[in-house]
């Protein structure tokens, strides 16, 4: 009888050859009978889990505990327990106090001018920034604020992104004129993050991006997408 503590990588592509990051076992007791309960004390001390359990739409990273009853006859005995890992990080401090700015446009027609308070964010914190309109010469009636999640697996031209809108969020409701500034406070909390990782054992990486969309009369669409980093402190909570 043996229990076994494994760190795995499913990809979708792949779901039944897991790649191990972590294997260890503990024999926990030798060939014999066992004909009535019995409780087995076992110990994996000081194992570094350096990595973030993880459920995506294409990956999944899971550690599990795996008891496996070797028998001569009917087939071994396996149970497996799954247990969720997660780190806490602090981002540099250079990367927290850095705005972002930039200005974008389309020749002639608009041109804004946005900017958000930091670049990188606890997964519970607040999105803050502004929208300033230089030139307004299209007919906008809306504008709204994505929360995009990209996970990338694979590399070169095996490499394979998947993208989703977690979130909308709505913050011009109208058509602007020249010179005015919409505030943005966009919070975090409501919706399903996680941190941003980046090539993960050589497997994947997730991540995040603020997608700023402004639609015109005609249901036209313009995108600005800037990434931002998202990392977990204590007391933001289980996150999946």
């Amino acid at each position: 009888m043996k229990v076994q503590l494994l760190g795995q990588i499913e990809l979708a592509s792949d779901r039944h050859h897991p790649h191990e990051f972590v294997a260890l076992v503990r024999e926990l007791a030798p060939p014999g009978e066992l004909c009535q309960r019995e409780t087995m004390a076992f110990e994996f001390s000081s194992v570094e889990m350096q990595y973030d359990s993880y459920e995506g739409a294409q990956v999944r990273l899971r550690y599990i505990l795996r008891v496996t009853v070797a028998r001569n006859s009917g087939g071994h005995v396996v149970k497996e327990f799954p247990f969720w890992v997660r780190n806490y990080g602090a981002p540099d401090e250079t990367d927290v106090q850095q705005p972002i700015k930039m200005e974008v446009g389309i020749e002639d027609c608009l041109h804004i001018e946005f900017e958000y308070n930091r670049g990188t964010y606890s997964l519970k914190d607040t999105v803050v920034g502004k929208i300033y309109f230089l030139l307004v010469r299209i007919k906008l009636k809306h504008m709204e604020i994505e929360i995009r999640r990209r996970e990338t697996t694979g590399s070169g031209s095996s490499m394979h992104n998947e993208s989703e809108t977690l979130a909308k969020y709505e913050i011009m409701d109208g058509a602007p004129v020249r010179g005015e500034n919409i505030p943005i406070r966009l919070f975090l909390s409501p919706y399903d993050l996680t941190p941003t990782y980046k090539n993960v054992n050589n497997k994947f990486s997730v991540r995040y991006f603020l997608n700023l969309v402004l639609v015109d009369e005609e249901d036209r669409r313009y995108f600005k997408q800037q990434e931002i980093l998202l990392h977990r402190k204590q007391g933001d909570g289980l996150d999946k």
